[in-house]
């Protein structure tokens, strides 16, 4: 029984889903992967359900009907890791942004490091990204800087989306009080993690666009994020988080 299991929300990822799966099933370390769909007309449910058979309790189906959001995907997969009892949890994207070898590295952060929290991280050792247009490479950069000085949190890369969990931080949460569903669920998640006494690690990585399917960025992700943060900052003035 593997004690990492990976999180993949999908939503219209045909063009993907089989060939991220079978790299991650790839590596040395004995991944499992859980892929939340939320309802993907393409077809995505069934290419799922047609590896299953190849990679039997190995590869997990959790069903959504319609699109519901980034974040609700995720606490739906995490509530799903700590009823099956995994020690390590991973986000990572379906559409090879994300190199699923990195895995390696954030897993090892945690099982060994003993760290709370590891982030693949674009900007820890500069800007690594790959295929994006200049402008919005420094909106991420810059909202990333501007989410450190208003939160105070020791992360470069806050709005990252590759990320490993040990199970002690998922426990400790409650997930009833996360309000984000979009870019600004990754900053919220740190921030909690942070507050919550964990350390967070970043790994260096080298984030690459996607190259097949339909990108999910939209203005109102980014809006959500920038004004999101004023609201964390809020609550936790307030101490209203967890």
């Amino acid at each position: 029984m593997s004690d990492a299991l990976v999180i993949i929300p999908t939503y219209n990822e045909k063009e993907n889903i089989e060939a991220i799966l079978r790299a991650v099933f790839s590596l040395h370390t004995d991944f499992h992967v859980l892929v939340v769909d939320d309802g993907s007309p393409d077809g995505t449910q069934d290419i799922v359900h047609r590896l299953q058979g190849e990679y039997e309790h190995k590869l997990f189906l959790l069903p959504r009907k319609g699109k519901q959001g980034l974040g609700t995907a995720y606490l739906a997969g995490f509530r799903w890791a700590l009823e099956h009892h995994y020690g390590f949890v991973f986000e990572m994207d379906a559409d090879f942004s994300h190199d699923p070898k990195d895995l390696e590295k954030l897993y090892a952060a945690c099982r060994d490091g003993g760290y709370g929290m590891s982030v693949g991280s674009r900007y820890v050792t500069g800007v690594n990204v790959v295929n994006w247009p200049m402008s919005r490479v420094l909106l991420s950069y810059f909202a990333s800087r501007y989410v450190r000085i208003i939160l105070g949190l020791p992360v470069e890369d806050t709005t990252a989306g590759f990320v490993c969990y040990r199970r002690e931080v998922l426990e400790k949460m409650n997930f009833k009080k996360i309000r984000f569903v979009g870019y600004a669920f990754q900053i919220e998640m740190k921030f909690i993690t942070h507050k919550l006494g964990f350390k967070i690690k970043e790994i260096p990585v080298i984030f690459t666009d996607r190259t097949l399917g339909k990108s999910k960025m939209s203005s109102g992700i980014i809006n959500e994020a920038i004004f999101g943060v004023l609201k964390l900052k809020l609550r936790s003035l307030l101490n209203r988080h967890q």
